[in-house]
């Protein structure tokens, strides 16, 4: 068992376990099994320190499905967390969140900001720890005593003003709805509070009165959505964080809908580089994931000529891809990998198990290359679409059954077996033109 294991919380490791046991990826504690991503970390980190300079970056990330797009954007969302950054992460989908609807877009970020400290959504704990950095500021710098509440609140308004000044020129009523979200919680007026914060994360069907309050009308629309990003990140670095890393997923989602809409969804997101290029959202680390197919076929980025120039590539030997490129590619699984990573998760889960030994001897490292053998032949030979449910098994049939029964041997009580109704649809595609048919099929290991 490696030191590294050995010193996980069994908070982290059952929130990993759990996650594999249920054939998703966890939202915490990658790297605790990270295979194949060292290669990354000076780039990214270079990156991050940059965007928490005052700078910005945009990452796009491709991969083949099962390469591990997701995991990577969690991963890195977890190294920018602990570097002080608040995180989001926005799937597309065509009818949830069109990508050409930013204020959907917005929406979307709002719901699913985190940090460090507060889980998604953290929205009202970030605006309200940027009012305590207001009012601490005013304080240490003499413009009020602690027991003058009239000149504490006068001199933290007027520093308001000050951050939020060239927010107010663009969005004007982001910092209305700051305003009287400040005045509302002085007041004890909880209603109207909530009402803003909903308001400030995008939702729409805010109640009138809450907006009168602010002096606002109507719901945030495209046009606003980027004025209140601005104002996102002002609250977010005057409140002491870093920056913040937006990833937005599955853009390839992008390829499957109607061609007006493709194209709309396209042109926003050109838009988006383009005022991250220009200077508009300083501590904003963006980064979108898609198939190689939405960067490169013609119903994806290639229908756009400013934005497939932006992202162009031009990859040759994997051994000599370049991590601060603009566009990066995940080379995906092949068997040893996979061994790699059964091992790591083994030794997770030893680290917290009964008998860390047994568990370590009877699913030994010859075992996980078996199992992993065995999975990766019935989906084709294709190691790049098998992690997931590679894990699920391990974790759910064999090192659950030997943590509980002393008895138990997988070599011996155990049989894979595949099931159409347990896979993804790329999963099953590869496991039906394998199997033959769709009837389970039993591998003695």
């Amino acid at each position: 068992m490696t030191e590294h294991a050995a010193a996980v919380s069994a908070a982290r490791r059952r929130e990993v376990i759990n996650a594999l046991r249920r054939g998703t990826v966890p939202q915490a504690g990658l790297d605790l099994f990270a295979v194949g991503l060292e290669r990354f970390e000076s780039a990214i980190d270079g990156e991050l320190a940059a965007v928490a300079a005052g700078g910005a970056a945009f990452k796009a990330v491709r991969g083949e499905y099962g390469s591990g797009k997701t995991f990577f954007a969690r991963w890195l969302a977890e190294r920018a967390k602990r570097q002080g950054f608040a995180v989001t992460e926005i799937q597309i989908s065509e009818t949830e969140t069109p990508l050409h609807r930013l204020e959907t877009v917005y929406r979307r970020l709002a719901e699913r900001l985190a940090t460090s400290s507060h889980p998604p959504s953290a929205l009202r704990d970030v605006i309200d720890g940027w009012f305590y950095t207001l009012e601490e500021d005013v304080l240490a710098a003499g413009e009020a005593s602690p027991g003058d509440a009239a000149a504490l609140e006068r001199g933290t308004s007027e520093l308001m003003e000050q951050r939020l000044a060239t927010v107010a020129r663009t969005t004007p009523a982001f910092a209305a709805a700051l305003r009287a979200y400040r005045r509302s919680v002085i007041a004890g007026d909880t209603a109207t509070a909530e009402g803003l914060i909903a308001w400030l994360g995008g939702q729409p069907n805010v109640a009138a009165g809450a907006k009168r309050a602010a002096g606002i009308k109507g719901d945030l629309d495209h046009f606003g959505a980027l004025g209140f990003l601005q104002g996102l990140l002002t609250v977010l670095r005057d409140s002491g964080h870093a920056g913040l890393l937006v990833t937005i997923d599955e853009t390839e989602t992008l390829q499957r809908v109607r061609s007006d809409v493709r194209e709309k969804g396209l042109n926003a997101l050109r838009q988006l580089l383009d005022e991250v290029d220009g200077g508009r959202f300083p501590g904003l680390y963006l980064m979108i994931t898609g198939t190689p197919a939405f960067y490169d076929g013609q119903q994806g980025v290639q229908r756009l000529a400013p934005l497939a120039q932006r992202l162009a590539a031009d990859f040759g030997d994997p051994r000599f891809d370049n991590p601060r490129a603009v566009q990066i590619r995940l080379a995906g699984f092949d068997i040893a990998a996979l061994v790699t990573l059964g091992c790591a998760v083994r030794d997770l889960y030893a680290s917290g198990a009964a008998d860390p030994g047994r568990v370590r001897a009877v699913v030994s490292n010859a075992y996980v290359a078996d199992l992993a053998s065995a999975v990766t032949g019935r989906l084709g030979g294709q190691a790049g679409i098998a992690p997931r449910i590679f894990l699920r098994k391990l974790v759910e049939q064999v090192l659950d059954r030997v943590d509980q029964f002393p008895d138990f041997d997988p070599r011996a009580h155990y049989a894979l077996t595949l099931s159409g109704s347990e896979l993804t649809e790329v999963e099953r595609n590869a496991w039906q033109q394998q199997a033959g048919d769709a009837d389970d099929v039993d591998l003695e290991l």
